[in-house]
């Protein structure tokens, strides 16, 4: 009878700490958030998870949309220039410290995966003025979209558009669109494999 006890105790406090509390939690940053931001347009289709850390700088009025059932994990972190709009579609899962700077638009679809420690931004810097310094010269920028079911893996930068259920292999650098369907990798990153269906490859792997 202890030992039954002590085991529905231990399983109380585990439901507790993993579920129960983390959600609480979660709903207390959310409403911090909104508290923080009231010239931000915010949309929540549905719940959202907040985790430890998460940080939304947006001093400027700018929109943030997200769907059902989003993961904001640990460190997540959103940089929203004035005017910018960042929307995630339902499902899509951020892990730790995902950084995302936006200055136009970041599109992201649904049922998306983002690996620890990955950048997604909308622009990159100009250096090519040998007569100004680098942080003078400004910005190049250009809205980011991002397909449905897309895998990004740990440790990337995506500063160009993934096509549905593209898949980004660690490490990688996206500075040109991938296709559809495609498992693209390196820097930067280059497709190497196409899974999807028949008749649909991308020109460069066509004849390879």
């Amino acid at each position: 009878m202890r030992v039954k006890l002590l085991r529905n105790l231990h399983a109380a406090l585990v439901w507790r700490s993993y579920h129960r509390w983390p959600l609480v939690a979660s709903e207390l940053r959310r409403r911090w958030v909104l508290l923080r931001h009231p010239h931000v347009e915010f949309r929540f289709d549905g719940p959202v998870y907040f985790g430890p850390g998460f940080s939304l700088h947006a001093p400027d009025p700018c929109t943030f949309a997200v769907g059902a059932g989003v993961e904001f994990r640990r460190g997540f972190r959103c940089e929203l220039a004035q005017g910018a709009r960042f929307t995630v579609g339902a499902g899509t899962v951020f892990t730790n410290t995902v950084l995302v700077q936006c200055s136009t638009s970041i599109d992201v679809g649904a049922r998306c995966a983002f690996g620890q420690a990955t950048m997604l931004v909308d622009g990159n810097h100009r250096f090519r003025d040998l007569d100004r310094p680098l942080l003078a010269q400004g910005y190049d920028f250009r809205p980011l979209r991002i397909g449905d079911d897309v895998m990004v893996s740990t440790k990337c930068t995506v500063i160009a558009d993934l096509g549905e259920r593209a898949f980004i292999g660690a490490n990688s650098v996206v500075v040109r669109p991938i296709p559809a369907f495609c498992l693209a990798a390196g820097v930067p990153a280059k497709v190497r494999d196409y899974f999807g269906p028949a008749g649909k490859e991308p020109e460069e792997l066509v004849g390879a």
